[in-house]
Parts: C-alpha cells; sequence; structure tokens
C-alpha cells in the first residue's frame, strides 16, 4: 500500500493519458441529469466530483452507492458505471437498470462482468490498469469522470491543467507531506478520530474516513460544516480525550464557515485535548483536493503501520462477499 500511495502523482499522469486517448462512441447531447453509480473506493471519486460540480453543471448530478437507480432515469441520463473490478454485485444490478431505461452509459473499469456486459452492448467503456485494490486506484476513475463529463460539453477543460500542477505539487511536496502525516497517525494513534470538512470538500472528508477504516483498521466518523452546526456540535458535551479531531482546511472556505470553524474548536477543546488542523497547498481546486488526498491516504497508512496491520488486508470485505455468494 505505502507503494500505491507514493505512486499516486505517477497515477493522475497515467490517468490524463487514458483520458486523453479514449474516444468516446456515445454522441453529445443534451441530458437532464447525470447519475454516477459506484461503491466504496470506486465511488468516492464521484462524490468528490459531486462537490466540484455542485456551481458548474446545469443539470442535476447525483451519486448513487446502492443496488437501485433512481427512479428519474431515462433516455434522457447520463449514467457513469464506476466499479474497479467490474464485478461489484450493486454496481452491476443499477447498470442493468440503467440499460433497461436506455440511458447513455459510460463505463468505467478494469473488466470483469461491467466491461464484459459493455462489450455486449456497444457501451462507452474505459478500461483502467488492473490488479490493484479498488481504493488506491481514485485516481484513475476521477479522472476519467471528468473526461466523460468532457466529452458531453458538461464540464470545460481547464481541469487538465490544474491535475498537471497538483502532480507537481506532490512530487514537490512528498516529504513534508509524509512528515506531517507520520505525526498526524501518532496524534490519532488509540483513538477515534472525528473529521470536520467545509461541505463543499465532504467527498475529501468521506474518503479520508474510508481510508481509514480500511488501512488503519479503525473506526472514525465525519461530518461538516456548516451542517454539524445544526446537530452534532450540542453532542460535545462529555470530556473524552479518546477523541481526535481533525479539521481539514483551505484558506478559501467561505468566511462564514472559517468563522464557524474558529468557534467549534472553541467549544470542542473543552471536550478534548486533541484538535489537529490540515491546512491543503494549492492554488486550485483540484490541487487542494489531490493534496488532502494524498496527505490523508499516507496517515491511513501509517496508522496501519501504528497498528502493527497491512494495510491492504480487507478480510472481513472478502468474508461478507463470500457469504453473499452462497445466496
Amino acid at each position: 500500500m505505502k507503494q500505491l500511495v507514493t505512486d499516486f502523482p505517477i497515477q493522475l499522469q497515467e490517468s490524463l493519458i487514458i483520458g486523453q486517448n479514449y474516444r468516446f462512441t456515445s454522441a453529445k447531447k443534451t441530458f437532464a441529469n447525470v447519475v454516477l453509480t459506484g461503491l466504496g473506493g470506486s465511488g468516492i471519486g464521484g462524490s468528490i466530483i459531486q462537490n466540484y460540480v455542485f456551481d458548474k453543471m446545469k443539470v442535476p448530478f447525483v451519486v448513487n452507492k446502492d443496488y437501485f437507480m433512481p427512479s428519474f432515469i431515462s433516455s434522457d441520463s447520463l449514467v457513469i458505471i464506476s466499479s474497479y473490478s467490474g464485478n461489484t454485485e450493486e454496481t452491476i444490478a443499477a447498470m442493468q437498470q440503467a440499460i433497461k431505461a436506455k440511458a447513455t452509459i459510460v463505463c468505467i473499469t478494469s473488466g470483469g462482468k461491467v466491461a464484459e456486459t459493455a462489450k455486449k452492448k456497444h457501451l462507452d467503456c474505459i478500461l483502467v490498469p488492473a490488479g490493484m485494490p479498488p481504493r488506491a486506484c481514485v485516481g484513475y476513475s476521477m479522472v476519467q469522470v471528468l473526461y466523460t463529463l468532457q466529452h458531453f460539453d458538461l464540464v470545460k477543460d481547464n481541469f487538465e491543467k490544474d491535475i498537471k500542477a497538483s502532480i507537481r505539487l506532490l512530487k514537490d511536496e512528498a516529504k513534508d507531506i509524509q512528515k506531517q502525516a507520520k505525526a498526524i497517525a501518532k496524534k490519532l494513534i488509540g483513538k477515534t478520530p472525528i473529521i470536520y470538512a467545509a461541505s463543499d470538500y465532504e467527498g475529501v472528508a468521506i474518503r479520508f474516513r474510508q481510508q481509514i477504516n480500511e488501512n488503519g483498521k479503525m473506526l472514525c466518523w465525519h461530518h461538516v460544516i456548516p451542517e454539524m452546526n445544526h446537530n452534532e456540535l450540542v453532542g460535545w458535551r462529555d470530556k473524552d480525550n479518546s477523541r481526535a479531531v481533525v479539521i481539514l482546511r483551505t484558506e478559501d472556505d467561505y468566511e462564514r464557515v472559517q468563522l464557524r470553524m474558529e468557534i467549534n474548536k472553541k467549544v470542542i477543546k473543552k471536550y478534548t485535548n486533541s484538535i489537529t488542523e490540515i491546512y491543503a497547498k494549492g492554488k486550485s481546486y483540484w490541487e487542494k483536493v489531490f493534496y488532502f488526498i494524498h496527505l490523508t491516504d499516507w496517515v491511513s497508512v501509517y496508522l496501519a503501520d501504528l497498528h502493527e496491520q497491512d494495510a491492504t488486508e480487507v478480510k472481513v470485505i472478502d468474508f461478507l462477499k463470500a457469504e453473499l455468494a452462497k445466496s
């Protein structure tokens, strides 16, 4: 896993090449909505892109993480099937519903049943390198979603420039990122991490939580600001230093959100002695996103080291899939 995290900038570079070289067969058209369906490491990129396109796309972008597709999908829908393995049973079920609805479908996968179905139905299918844990391939899937949206004129192409800048940033900051990550992991070990972020970076916060779960083998939770100020903040009542708060921040967070973060810190510090702030580096949204992803991925693998756990191992998920296969 450490090597996969180290190679993240290389993955982003390869993702640009894959996207630039793919030739779509689906004709351009106007859509009423866009739905990305995918789970876990295959779906998290959709959550992050949902934050990105919130104020950019003129039609709804919905992320689906279930067996069932929204009832509104139709021939006027663009459906993006994201399954790294190509064998995710929930995603395959949702894909069949999208086919039945005659939606325009684009698949992003390394193979499996999704690729087989795409070939049979003559669907667009962007293939990414196989043989890795899905959570370690978020760069592959996310960048291909952006190219898909670009093909259908749903987003502009300046993301390429931003991703290239992100690659340079991550390479330049590699040593400092790992140093920060080690220090943060030491603060989180033996505690329950609680991740807070501005709502437009919720996808990144979810990614961090999932990486702590899968790589670090720890439970944690996340929430976003301002929503948590209307509920979770009231839950901070009992002093418990086994809770460790991490706040993901950027210098361009909305000013009222930044003020809320500062007030939150005043409240929360009464109940835990562990509050860590991570400020993203970079100028663009994507530079900040990939900086957060890379740094927090390192935190998760260092937590695995401190736990003396194999960051790659997910035996309980394998057990779940085996049990499901019996039915």
